[in-house]
Protein backbone atom coordinates (compact mmCIF):
# COMPACT_ATOMS: atom_id res chain seq x y z
CA UNK A 1 0.00 0.00 0.00
CA UNK A 2 1.49 3.48 -0.92
CA UNK A 3 1.62 6.23 1.84
CA UNK A 4 0.22 9.69 0.64
CA UNK A 5 1.49 12.82 1.85
CA UNK A 6 -1.56 13.90 4.03
CA UNK A 7 -0.48 10.53 5.83
CA UNK A 8 2.83 10.96 6.14
CA UNK A 9 4.81 12.61 9.19
CA UNK A 10 8.46 12.70 7.10
CA UNK A 11 8.75 13.33 3.66
CA UNK A 12 11.06 14.01 1.08
CA UNK A 13 10.36 15.31 -2.69
CA UNK A 14 12.83 14.92 -5.76
CA UNK A 15 15.81 14.72 -2.97
CA UNK A 16 19.31 14.27 -4.91
CA UNK A 17 22.56 14.27 -3.62
CA UNK A 18 25.52 15.36 -6.24
CA UNK A 19 29.14 14.61 -5.03
CA UNK A 20 31.66 15.75 -7.88
CA UNK A 21 29.57 15.17 -10.67
CA UNK A 22 27.95 11.85 -9.27
CA UNK A 23 24.52 11.69 -7.97
CA UNK A 24 24.65 9.34 -5.04
CA UNK A 25 20.92 10.19 -4.66
CA UNK A 26 18.66 11.18 -7.81
CA UNK A 27 14.75 12.34 -6.79
CA UNK A 28 14.20 9.97 -4.38
CA UNK A 29 10.03 10.93 -3.12
CA UNK A 30 9.99 9.30 0.17
CA UNK A 31 6.47 9.31 2.69
CA UNK A 32 6.60 7.89 6.07
CA UNK A 33 3.66 7.19 7.31
CA UNK A 34 3.39 8.21 11.21
CA UNK A 35 3.21 5.35 13.78
CA UNK A 36 4.79 2.55 11.24
CA UNK A 37 7.94 0.90 11.33
CA UNK A 38 9.74 2.15 7.87
CA UNK A 39 12.71 0.65 6.10
CA UNK A 40 14.92 1.76 3.79
CA UNK A 41 17.03 -1.86 2.00
CA UNK A 42 19.08 -2.16 -1.05
CA UNK A 43 22.72 -3.31 -1.74
CA UNK A 44 25.57 -2.00 -1.44
CA UNK A 45 26.23 1.35 -2.71
CA UNK A 46 22.14 2.17 -3.11
CA UNK A 47 22.52 5.15 -1.21
CA UNK A 48 20.45 4.31 1.49
CA UNK A 49 23.14 6.10 4.67
CA UNK A 50 22.71 8.95 2.12
CA UNK A 51 19.41 9.12 2.07
CA UNK A 52 19.52 8.48 5.92
CA UNK A 53 21.55 11.20 6.25
CA UNK A 54 19.89 13.89 4.46
CA UNK A 55 16.84 13.63 5.97
CA UNK A 56 18.49 14.00 9.17
CA UNK A 57 20.43 17.14 7.70
CA UNK A 58 23.65 15.46 8.45
CA UNK A 59 24.01 16.07 4.97
CA UNK A 60 21.74 18.85 2.81
CA UNK A 61 20.72 18.00 -0.29
CA UNK A 62 21.87 19.20 -3.72
CA UNK A 63 17.67 19.67 -4.81
CA UNK A 64 14.72 18.45 -3.62
CA UNK A 65 12.74 19.24 -0.24
CA UNK A 66 12.30 17.53 3.14
CA UNK A 67 8.72 18.04 5.25
CA UNK A 68 8.55 16.80 8.87
CA UNK A 69 4.73 17.02 9.97
CA UNK A 70 4.38 19.46 7.31
CA UNK A 71 7.14 21.71 7.84
CA UNK A 72 9.83 22.63 5.35
CA UNK A 73 13.62 21.52 7.46
CA UNK A 74 15.42 21.74 4.07
CA UNK A 75 17.50 24.12 5.44
CA UNK A 76 17.57 23.04 8.90
CA UNK A 77 20.66 22.00 11.26
CA UNK A 78 21.15 18.51 13.21
CA UNK A 79 20.41 20.06 15.97
CA UNK A 80 17.50 21.49 14.68
CA UNK A 81 15.53 18.61 13.34
CA UNK A 82 16.49 16.59 16.69
CA UNK A 83 14.77 19.27 18.80
CA UNK A 84 11.63 18.68 16.76
CA UNK A 85 11.77 15.38 17.79
CA UNK A 86 13.57 13.68 14.54
CA UNK A 87 16.50 11.42 16.41
CA UNK A 88 19.07 9.05 14.91
CA UNK A 89 21.28 6.56 16.14
CA UNK A 90 24.29 5.74 14.04
CA UNK A 91 26.13 2.61 12.37
CA UNK A 92 29.16 3.47 14.94
CA UNK A 93 28.08 3.23 18.37
CA UNK A 94 27.92 6.62 20.14
CA UNK A 95 27.87 6.33 23.96
CA UNK A 96 30.61 7.88 26.94
CA UNK A 97 32.80 4.72 27.47
CA UNK A 98 34.06 5.50 30.82
CA UNK A 99 30.15 6.31 32.46
CA UNK A 100 28.54 3.82 33.44
CA UNK A 101 25.53 2.15 31.63
CA UNK A 102 23.26 3.89 33.90
CA UNK A 103 25.11 7.46 33.94
CA UNK A 104 24.84 6.95 30.05
CA UNK A 105 20.99 6.73 30.14
CA UNK A 106 21.13 9.81 32.70
CA UNK A 107 22.58 12.22 30.58
CA UNK A 108 20.81 11.11 27.67
CA UNK A 109 17.35 11.94 29.90
CA UNK A 110 19.00 14.94 31.59
CA UNK A 111 17.60 17.17 28.41
CA UNK A 112 14.17 15.54 28.75
CA UNK A 113 14.36 16.77 32.46
CA UNK A 114 15.19 20.38 31.29
CA UNK A 115 18.68 20.11 33.33
CA UNK A 116 20.37 20.33 30.14
CA UNK A 117 23.89 17.93 30.05
CA UNK A 118 25.62 19.57 33.40
CA UNK A 119 28.32 16.88 34.29
CA UNK A 120 28.95 18.97 37.61
CA UNK A 121 25.49 18.23 38.71
CA UNK A 122 25.87 15.72 42.27
CA UNK A 123 24.87 12.38 41.84
CA UNK A 124 21.37 13.15 44.48
CA UNK A 125 20.48 16.34 42.12
CA UNK A 126 20.14 13.34 39.31
CA UNK A 127 18.87 10.87 41.61
CA UNK A 128 14.97 11.36 40.23
CA UNK A 129 16.39 10.01 36.94
CA UNK A 130 17.12 6.93 38.41
CA UNK A 131 13.58 5.37 37.78
CA UNK A 132 13.31 6.43 34.35
CA UNK A 133 16.79 5.39 33.55
CA UNK A 134 16.50 1.52 34.74
CA UNK A 135 12.92 1.63 32.70
CA UNK A 136 14.99 2.30 29.61
CA UNK A 137 17.97 -0.08 30.57
CA UNK A 138 15.79 -2.80 31.36
CA UNK A 139 13.76 -1.88 28.25
CA UNK A 140 17.23 -3.15 25.83
CA UNK A 141 17.91 -6.12 28.33
CA UNK A 142 20.80 -3.99 29.84
CA UNK A 143 19.83 -4.48 33.68
CA UNK A 144 22.63 -6.85 34.72
CA UNK A 145 25.26 -3.85 33.16
CA UNK A 146 23.93 -0.79 34.84
CA UNK A 147 27.14 -0.08 36.84
CA UNK A 148 28.98 -1.47 34.18
CA UNK A 149 31.18 1.19 31.90
CA UNK A 150 29.99 1.35 28.55
CA UNK A 151 33.50 1.35 27.60
CA UNK A 152 33.30 -2.83 28.96
CA UNK A 153 30.54 -4.01 26.71
CA UNK A 154 30.54 -6.27 24.10
CA UNK A 155 29.55 -4.85 21.18
CA UNK A 156 26.19 -5.41 20.29
CA UNK A 157 25.44 -4.70 24.03
CA UNK A 158 26.82 -0.80 23.28
CA UNK A 159 24.42 -0.61 20.69
CA UNK A 160 21.47 -1.79 23.08
CA UNK A 161 22.67 1.42 25.33
CA UNK A 162 22.84 3.88 22.30
CA UNK A 163 19.24 2.28 21.49
CA UNK A 164 18.80 3.66 25.21
CA UNK A 165 20.24 6.73 25.16
CA UNK A 166 18.44 7.65 21.69
CA UNK A 167 14.85 6.71 23.83
CA UNK A 168 15.16 8.41 26.87
CA UNK A 169 14.73 11.91 24.08
CA UNK A 170 11.34 10.44 23.94
CA UNK A 171 11.19 11.86 19.95
CA UNK A 172 7.71 11.32 18.20
CA UNK A 173 10.52 10.03 15.08
CA UNK A 174 13.03 7.54 15.94
CA UNK A 175 15.93 6.81 12.91
CA UNK A 176 17.82 3.71 13.38
CA UNK A 177 21.12 3.17 11.12
CA UNK A 178 21.41 -0.31 10.80
CA UNK A 179 20.38 -0.98 14.75
CA UNK A 180 21.48 -4.93 14.37
CA UNK A 181 24.44 -4.39 12.82
CA UNK A 182 27.30 -6.43 14.98
CA UNK A 183 24.43 -8.47 17.04
CA UNK A 184 24.08 -12.05 17.97
CA UNK A 185 20.71 -14.12 17.44
CA UNK A 186 19.63 -13.00 20.80
CA UNK A 187 20.08 -9.54 20.71
CA UNK A 188 18.45 -9.18 17.77
CA UNK A 189 15.72 -10.64 18.91
CA UNK A 190 15.51 -8.74 22.10
CA UNK A 191 15.83 -5.38 19.90
CA UNK A 192 13.29 -6.64 17.36
CA UNK A 193 11.03 -6.63 19.99
CA UNK A 194 11.71 -3.55 21.65
CA UNK A 195 11.65 -1.65 18.28
CA UNK A 196 7.98 -3.34 17.81
CA UNK A 197 7.01 -1.77 21.22
CA UNK A 198 7.95 1.36 20.84
CA UNK A 199 6.44 1.70 17.35
CA UNK A 200 3.31 1.82 19.15
CA UNK A 201 3.11 5.03 19.60
CA UNK A 202 6.25 6.49 18.11
CA UNK A 203 7.47 6.29 13.83
CA UNK A 204 10.70 4.19 13.33
CA UNK A 205 12.29 4.86 10.44
CA UNK A 206 15.21 2.43 9.72
CA UNK A 207 18.04 1.58 7.09
CA UNK A 208 19.08 -2.39 7.67
CA UNK A 209 20.84 -4.66 5.57
CA UNK A 210 19.53 -7.91 7.62
CA UNK A 211 16.17 -8.97 5.63
CA UNK A 212 14.94 -11.33 7.97
CA UNK A 213 14.44 -8.73 10.52
CA UNK A 214 13.01 -5.95 7.53
CA UNK A 215 10.38 -9.12 6.94
CA UNK A 216 10.01 -9.37 10.81
CA UNK A 217 8.98 -5.70 11.79
CA UNK A 218 8.46 -3.11 8.81
CA UNK A 219 5.02 -2.52 8.12
CA UNK A 220 6.57 -0.35 4.75
CA UNK A 221 9.69 -0.54 2.21
CA UNK A 222 11.47 1.31 0.06
CA UNK A 223 13.93 0.01 -2.11
CA UNK A 224 17.00 1.93 -2.92
CA UNK A 225 19.36 1.15 -6.18
CA UNK A 226 22.06 3.23 -7.61
CA UNK A 227 20.43 6.12 -5.48
CA UNK A 228 17.00 6.17 -6.85
CA UNK A 229 13.68 4.17 -5.88
CA UNK A 230 13.45 0.67 -7.26
CA UNK A 231 9.84 -0.41 -5.76
CA UNK A 232 7.70 0.18 -2.41
CA UNK A 233 5.30 -1.34 -0.35
CA UNK A 234 5.26 -4.44 1.77
CA UNK A 235 7.82 -6.74 2.33
CA UNK A 236 6.11 -9.50 0.06
CA UNK A 237 5.38 -7.39 -2.31
CA UNK A 238 8.76 -5.77 -2.71
CA UNK A 239 10.74 -9.03 -2.15
CA UNK A 240 8.88 -10.63 -4.84
CA UNK A 241 9.36 -7.82 -7.68
CA UNK A 242 11.89 -9.15 -10.38
CA UNK A 243 13.37 -5.85 -10.78
CA UNK A 244 14.55 -5.92 -6.59
CA UNK A 245 15.96 -10.06 -7.11
CA UNK A 246 18.01 -8.47 -9.78
CA UNK A 247 19.21 -5.65 -7.53
CA UNK A 248 20.43 -8.12 -5.15
CA UNK A 249 21.83 -10.73 -7.28
CA UNK A 250 25.11 -11.34 -6.32
CA UNK A 251 25.46 -9.75 -3.24
CA UNK A 252 25.61 -10.92 0.49
CA UNK A 253 22.20 -10.72 2.65
CA UNK A 254 23.45 -9.77 6.16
Amino acid sequence: MSVSPQEAILSARGLTKEFFGFKAVNGVDLDVRENTIHALIGPNGAGKTTVFNLLTKFLSPTEGKITFRGKDITGFKPADVARLGLVRSFQISAVFPHLTVLDNVRVALQRKAHLGTQFWRSNSALDRLNDRAHELIAAVGLDEYAALDAAELPYGRKRALELATTLALDPPVLLFDEPMAGMGAEDIGRISDLIRRIAKDRTVVMVEHNLNVVADLCDHVTVLARGEILAEGDYDTVSSDPRVREAYMGTEDE
